[in-house]
């Protein structure tokens, strides 16, 4: 070693050792306050100018109690804080443009608006107090179609003349009174009696002729009746409106949150969601031609497998026998126009979130021509898809003829096209990794897409022609990026992280991109040094083998002089990922992961089944089983830390909040002798009590598959309780409300158990916010895993 390195190595490491010394040790208290205030505010909210010179973010250095925007000028290099005056003035943010990318549209505060490229000059198209929404360039593109209420409206570029497109009127249509037999005949026994009758019938229905020649022509008035209106379209030629029709069911529940400490001193109730099984409401999809003054409902009837049933209808007969060709409700999506207007496509997706069909649209014939279909007997989902049936996915258009859109069809959400033309799907990318985000670029020849194929927790930029082939990698740093693309595509504004690290702005060059040596310039430095000062652990990455033979995932932290103790996280929302190389939103959970480090603790974080980044197979093992495999991942990973780690199996806790604090009620319930402790934070307790579009997809409905939820939720296996448990619960916490903690507590006490207990937090949401609350609930963690295990 080189004598000045030799030197410069040997103070440094006496530095950090007397810095390691010196250091006050973590505390409960230390991490959990106001992260704000301690930690700092990383940047959000990423938005270019339009004339790309500028970049605009939410930031929050002056640690103020909320966020102030910010702008970085590229020609200045210089941060400034954006006064409040100066910020109503900036142009709205995303919006659409026109095919050559010269204009674009925009809603701020209600009204619409229109940047010229040319000059970047900003036109108000609206100024009313209803609101204006949903702008969109006309198929000429001389005109903007939007939408005002309930309707559809054009507003011509050139001269402003507002027209009305359509006319929805909500309630019945008022039946024409229409006269008897008796009246029929005194009404002609009248008309043939009097002659002065007669004349002035006659002349009154020439004027009345007269009067309805003369009106304007005005839309079609279509009476919604108890149905709502959504998704209002024009097609490109002007000829249709495509629109959705819901119907809710007015016997759907909905459930109530008691909220017990509020400004009046008297209880009040926050409505809430309804519960998973209430009846879902309806939707159809219609057409309105406006050439023929005609609106018509498109029959879902054809769609191929629309009658399919599902497979775990095997396990109830009665139900199987009986099912004679149901014809399964659906939800339209679209269309979504080709540029020269001669094809429509339609997003089609079963509301038992089983099937998703990709169909070309006759609007005037309303036949449905099938492109692609994904079934999947657990649920649709992965990125680019969307978990839900009322989401759409990532669709659009590359040329005239070839959409895109991303699907799961291989076991990984990858990015294909299809030209209606051929009728040829060619697959853009393959691999056992995910399209994690997908932009287009203006010229439609270039994909950016952020993927994860270096690393499950790693998140990087790529750039890729339309028409697949090779990426080219933008980003190398290990961690997460996000990308969001200048208007003139010269830039890319990159939020980046790394697990040590929160997120922090940087700036990318575009052309010279894909060199390694062109590293994205930082901007923003959002930590403070008090931060700074704690030598935070970067959590080792590993692979630990289940009992099925797959690989999980995981994170941990290693104490330099262990306890024999060791602690399991199980992070939340099932469909989540934390054993990854960036900054986790659970960063409050990192900071006590580090604290019980310091104590000895060995910690492990595991990518369970159907945590995200991983794929269909992983997504779905939770299917009609939570607290299966995601369980038995947890308890394989308690064995891994024995064996690896010496850790004592008697000392063993687990814990983690929501889907975490399921999991945590699972362990302690089903597997009472691997864990001795466990921290179940605003846990699940039962899954019929939580909300419909996450809990169908995985375990479908209770009332047609009671199998599933009975072996899924906790309050059905409390008796199996035998070591030490903690519950944590907000008390208005409209997400998984505090009722399913109430229940389980009464099934405790009938059970006779009595080594649990339930700390409640009267003002807190299924989030905390105060730090109070998050103090009080990991002093009583951490209270609970130093003296029971």
């Amino acid at each position: 070693m080189n004598h000045v390195y030799k030197v410069a190595f040997l103070v440094s490491l006496f530095v950090n050792t007397l810095q390691a010394q010196t250091l006050p040790p973590l505390t409960v208290e230390k991490i959990m306050r106001d992260p704000k205030i301690w930690i700092g505010t990383s940047p959000t909210d990423i938005t270019w100018a339009d004339d790309s010179k500028t970049v605009y973010f939410n930031w929050n250095p002056d640690k103020n109690l909320a966020d102030s925007l910010y702008g970085y000028s590229l020609a200045g290099k210089k941060i400034s804080k954006v006064a409040p005056a100066e910020r109503r003035r900036l142009p709205g943010k995303n919006g659409v443009y026109n095919r050559a990318h010269s204009l674009r549209l925009y809603e701020k505060n209600g009204d619409l608006f229109v940047v010229n490229y040319k000059d970047f000059s900003v036109r108000q198209l609206t100024n009313t107090t209803e609101r204006e929404t949903d702008p969109a360039f006309s198929g000429n593109e001389q005109a903007v179609i939007f939408e005002r209420g309930n309707n559809l409206f054009s507003i011509a570029l050139s001269s402003g003349l507002v027209s009305q497109l359509t006319d929805f009127k909500t309630g019945p249509k008022k039946a024409d009174s229409k006269p008897g037999e008796q009246e029929k005949f005194l009404r002609a026994d009248q008309l043939a009696m009097f002659e002065i009758l007669k004349e002035r019938k006659d002349k009154k229905d020439a004027g009345k002729k007269i009067t309805e020649a003369d009106k304007p022509a005005r839309p079609k008035e279509i009476y919604l009746g108890e149905k709502s209106v959504s998704g209002q379209q024009l097609s490109p030629d002007g000829r249709f409106v495509t629109y959705r029709l819901t119907q809710s069911d007015k016997n759907a529940k909905s459930t109530i949150v008691p909220n017990y400490v509020t400004e009046s001193g008297f209880t009040e109730d926050i409505p809430a969601r309804t519960k998973v099984g209430a009846p879902a409401a309806e939707s159809e999809f219609w057409v309105y031609d406006i050439q023929r003054d005609t609106a018509r409902k498109v029959a879902a009837n054809d769609i191929p497998g629309i009658h399919d049933k599902p497979d775990y209808l095997k396990d109830y007969p009665a139900q199987d026998s009986t099912w004679k060709k149901k014809e399964r409700k659906v939800i339209f999506h679209g269309p979504f126009w080709s540029d020269n207007g001669q094809y429509a496509v339609v997003v089609i997706r079963s509301l038992d979130s089983k099937d998703r069909w990709i169909m070309q649209l006759d609007p005037v014939t309303l036949s449905l021509k099938l492109l692609d279909r994904q079934r999947d007997e657990a649920w649709i989902g992965g990125p680019g898809i969307g978990g839900y049936p009322q989401s759409a996915g990532e669709i659009g258009w590359l040329d005239t003829q070839t959409i895109y859109f991303q699907s799961e069809a291989t076991g990984y959400s990858h990015l294909y096209a299809f030209n209606l033309q051929t009728g040829k799907k060619t697959a853009l990318t393959s691999g056992r990794f995910e399209v994690q985000n997908v932009v287009l670029s203006k010229d439609k020849k270039t994909f950016y897409l952020i993927t994860n194929e270096i690393h499950p927790g790693e998140q990087h930029v790529y750039r890729m022609a339309v028409t697949g082939g090779a990426r080219t990698r933008l980003t190398h740093t290990p961690g997460a990026h996000e990308m969001t693309l200048s208007p003139d595509e010269k830039n890319l504004a990159i939020r980046f992280s790394k697990s040590t690290a929160p997120w922090e702005l940087y700036l990318l060059d575009n052309a010279a991109a894909a060199s390694k040596n062109n590293q994205p310039v930082q901007i923003t430095r959002s930590v403070s040094q008090e931060f700074l000062s704690y030598p935070w652990r970067e959590a080792k990455v590993v692979t630990i083998k289940a009992g099925d033979g797959q690989d999980i995932y995981a994170r941990v932290y290693e104490p330099k002089q262990s306890n024999g103790k060791a602690v399991i996280f199980v992070h939340g929302a099932g469909y989540l990922q934390n054993a990854h190389k960036w900054w986790s939103q659970y960063f409050r959970e990192y900071m006590f992961h580090n604290l019980l480090t310091d104590k000895g603790y060995t910690v492990l974080d595991m990518d369970y089944r159907a945590s995200s980044g991983y794929g269909r197979d992983w997504r779905t093992g939770i299917y009609r089983f939570m607290g299966g495999k995601d369980l038995t991942d947890h308890t394989d990973g308690a064995q891994w830390l024995v064996k690896t780690y010496g850790v004592d199996p008697k000392k063993i806790g687990i814990y983690g909040g929501s889907y975490g604090g399921f999991i945590t009620l699972m362990a302690l319930f089903t597997t009472p002798d691997v864990f001795t402790a466990g921290a179940a934070l605003r846990p699940v307790t039962d899954w019929a009590a939580y909300n419909q579009g996450y809990t169908a997809n995985i375990l479908n409905e209770p009332q047609a598959d009671s199998l599933a939820y009975r072996k899924s939720s906790p309050i059905y296996h409390a008796a199996g309780l035998k070591n030490n448990l903690l519950i944590c619960h907000g008390m208005v916490d409209v997400n998984v409300h505090y009722q399913d903690v109430v229940r389980l507590s009464q099934r405790l006490i009938e059970l006779g158990k009595n080594n649990w207990e339930l700390a409640s937090y009267p003002m807190e949401d299924h989030g905390f916010v105060e730090a109070s609350s998050w103090t009080d609930e990991y002093k009583r963690i951490l209270k609970l895993f130093e003296e029971k295990l």
